[in-house]
């Protein structure tokens, strides 16, 4: 079973999940300015996207924008991947292609250290989305572990391009943000992001 066909459900019953609702993981945080490219991008993208509103115009024309934003703002010592296969252990339904990954290593040819993964929400329905991201999350997890890598805690993010929805996994404890953030202030957005990748 590939990423997408879990359900919450599903991913909290498969990986013994504790799942917490209730925390707001980001109420604190520092922005970080867009670059004016940035700016410029989604001031032209926002109503195009959202008028066609199809599932590859919002990611091509909102998600993927920021994302490389990000990378850029962390001069380039993180790597990002676009449907990149990332298959951990088939054997617990742990394979796929993620719609996005971001990793702490700069290495760009394969990825090296999941910290973050993002899932462009179906449908714009952001609760159907949190299994598949929450089963790429344990998939990020256990990859860092058998590669020895120190991440604490894995990050998610499930999307629309203009609503994202954060989850954090800590050993088995998955805490999913009640509150959507919306894409603008994207200056909260890429303060998120930041903080996540330099902590």
């Amino acid at each position: 079973m590939p990423y997408n066909k879990f359900t919450l459900k599903q991913a909290q019953q498969s990986f013994g999940l504790q799942i917490r609702e209730t925390d707001r993981l980001f109420s604190s945080i520092t922005p970080v300015q867009p670059s004016d490219l940035l700016r410029q991008t989604l001031a032209n993208n926002i109503s195009l996207a959202t008028a066609i509103n199809t599932e590859v115009a919002r990611f091509g024309m909102l998600i993927q924008p920021i994302v490389l934003e990000v990378r850029q703002l962390l001069s380039r010592k993180v790597s990002v991947f676009f449907g990149t296969e990332f298959t951990v252990d088939p054997a617990r339904d742990l394979s796929g292609f993620p719609d996005a990954v971001i990793s702490r290593g700069a290495e760009q040819f394969f990825i090296t250290a999941p910290v973050v993964t993002l899932v462009e929400a179906k449908n714009e329905n952001i609760v159907g989305g949190l299994g598949q991201c929450a089963a790429e999350m344990v998939a990020a997890q256990i990859f860092n572990q058998q590669e020895g890598q120190d991440i604490p805690a894995v990050y998610g993010c499930v999307t629309t391009g203009t609503l994202w929805r954060f989850l954090r996994l800590e050993g088995t404890v998955l805490a999913i943000d009640p509150v959507d953030l919306p894409l603008e202030p994207v200056d909260r957005l890429l303060g998120i992001f930041v903080s996540i990748l330099e902590s």
